[in-house]
């Protein structure tokens, strides 16, 4: 695979991104599979289009200043992977320039040319001039995710989740307790401790048998917050409601021991297969799996049969940024307005299968207040048989992990 073709495969995956067929991640898997990458091939593929994304208003603001007039949006897509590479990825400028003019057709490889070598010559000034654009171009979110979390966050707490928002995410993974051979941290020189047990930071590549092995899973640690108000014991029937593709399921399971009965239910078909295969690779014996759209009301056969409820609630993802680095601009503001709805009406579904006396978190990885503490506090109200016994959130600039929320309820009398 020639460096050319990977330009051409990351300009082709941000047209298929920008017409809405697919997600990134599944983006580079596509193009890689579809052009036969090889591991490095991939992995350049993978960081051009990342902080394409990353920086996508940036990078328009920089063409703006190279190339007056309109643009087709191929040749605006060339050009961001282009810049991208010499201004932020570090890229020889030989390679960048001349790889990415390769890529492009004949008619337009002059203006490609020219626009990256005025970047090459400019890169001080654009670099200097960008120190004081507003914060949505210069950290490359929508204007007005900038302006909400700045009335929610205050101005320099938003400016350090824009910078969390646009940083790499590091690759976390979580010993698996229930695998046949478990890892020994103390002799892998890859695993760097969090101090938080079976969570380690990766230094270098993820040694591909770990994962087929189900001796590690990649989840970062905030994942633990809604787990641990759980406490689901070993022996219990446990409900996951929203279960794909089985992060949660996976620690419910290691809590459990692999006793117990463990129900993992997702509104989507084509998401159950891959959540089966992540618990069987995990070694999780105790769970079954089905599909059930949780915004329909439960079937009388499980009333008042779980012992404990998780429900990790659809959401905006607002604090998964990081990680979802395509998830800014797929958020739009009247989805936060309809969202509230479909996740109240989950949690209105799911609370008469709980037991007397059993334990229901709600979860999301939302930093919204409507999805959360706002909607906890409105159900509650109208609930007055339901109690909040505790909730707990994680804001990333604050804790260092991906952001999060979880509130633990119970029937009143019986907690």
């Amino acid at each position: 695979m020639t460096e050319k073709n990977v330009r051409r495969a990351a300009v082709s995956a941000l047209r298929a991104w920008s017409k809405g067929h697919l997600y990134a991640d599944s983006l580079v898997e596509r193009q890689a599979r579809r052009n036969h990458l090889s591991t490095p091939d991939r992995a350049l593929l993978n960081s051009i289009l990342l902080a394409v994304l990353r920086n996508r208003s940036l990078l328009d603001h920089w063409i703006g200043m190279l190339r007056k007039g309109k643009l087709d949006h191929e040749t605006r897509d060339i050009l961001r992977v282009g810049i991208c590479q010499l201004l932020l990825l570090g890229i020889p400028d030989h390679a960048a320039v001349n790889e990415t003019v390769n890529c492009a057709r004949k008619p337009v490889r002059g203006l490609i040319n020219a626009v990256l070598r005025r970047a090459v010559a400019a890169r001080k000034t654009l670099f200097s001039e960008s120190e004081s654009l507003r914060a949505s171009i210069r950290f490359s979110h929508p204007e007005w995710l900038c302006n909400r979390w700045e009335q929610q966050f205050g101005h320099t707490e938003m400016e350090s989740l824009l910078a969390w928002n646009n940083e790499p995410a590091p690759v976390i993974v979580r010993l698996n307790t229930l695998a046949s051979h478990p890892l020994d941290p103390a002799k892998e020189d890859q695993l760097i401790s969090l101090g938080l047990e079976s969570y380690y930071q990766l230094a270098g590549s993820l040694p591909r048998e770990w994962v087929e092995s189900g001796q590690v899973y990649i989840q970062d640690p905030s994942t633990r917050f809604a787990v641990e108000l759980l406490d689901p014991q070993p022996g219990e029937t446990v409900l996951d409601a929203c279960a794909a593709p089985g992060g949660k399921s996976s620690l419910v399971a290691a809590a459990m021991n692999n006793e117990g009965q463990l129900l993992c239910t997702d509104s989507s078909e084509k998401r159950i297969p891959r959540l089966i295969e992540n618990l069987a690779r995990q070694q999780i014996t105790n769970t079954a799996t089905e599909r059930f759209d949780w915004t329909e009301p439960a079937p009388q056969m499980w009333k008042s049969k779980f012992d404990r409820i998780l429900l990790d609630v659809p959401c905006s993802n607002s604090g998964v940024m990081r990680r979802r680095v395509d998830a800014r601009w797929r958020l739009k503001p009247e989805q936060l307005q309809g969202l509230p709805a479909i996740q109240r009406l989950i949690l209105e579904n799911a609370l008469p299968c709980l037991k007397q006396g059993g334990r229901l978190v709600y979860s999301t990885c939302s930093l919204e207040p409507e999805e959360n503490e706002d909607l906890i506090l409105s159900f509650l109200k109208d609930f007055p048989e339901v109690s909040l016994l505790e909730s707990k959130q994680s804001i990333p600039f604050r804790d260092g992990f991906d952001g999060s929320y979880a509130a633990l309820l119970s029937m009143k009398g019986s907690a």
